[in-house]
């Protein structure tokens, strides 16, 4: 598996692993992606030795220098290649480009999602609120996460 930026033509295939991933809330569009890919965010592609895209992520940062902060806005990874670790080498690429950035970083995660949450929390993540049916249609409740940025972590 190599992570490499996520490329415009894989976005039909984000779409499959969303509607996968995210049936029962609002899977993302070919629309959304496209918007995010335009508006400049940090997105990567998992990809296999086939160069099958398996997986991917995105980060946001905005603010200046000195005063950056950056949002996790998806992970994802295919049922079928879930478990082998593509999300945490996904996260850990987000966490490397937000600490190139020292930006601290916040994402929501489903509050039922164990497995993500644990990823999170063995990253460095806090939980900071809870964020009530922010799921839909299925109405599921979020935790709001954070990391503190690299040069707080260093002072603290």
């Amino acid at each position: 598996m190599k992570l490499a930026p996520l490329r415009r033509k894989d976005i039909g295939r984000c779409v499959e692993i969303e509607r996968q991933l995210f049936a029962g809330d609002d899977p993302w569009s070919a629309r959304a992606f496209q918007s995010e890919l335009d508006a400049g965010g940090y997105y990567l592609g998992a990809y296999t030795d086939d160069d099958e895209l398996v997986g991917y992520a995105g980060l946001v940062t905005v603010g200046r220098p000195g005063d950056f902060e950056s949002s996790v806005h998806t992970i994802a990874v295919d049922e079928a290649h879930q478990g082998q670790g593509i999300g945490t080498a996904l996260l850990r690429a987000l966490l490397a480009r937000a600490d190139e950035l020292r930006a601290p970083v916040f994402l929501e995660v489903r509050t039922d999602n164990d497995r993500a949450v644990d990823l999170y929390v063995r990253h460095g993540f806090v939980r900071i609120g809870v964020r009530k049916r922010y799921y839909q249609p299925s109405g599921a409740d979020a935790y709001t996460m954070k990391r503190l940025a690299r040069s707080e972590q260093e002072v603290g």
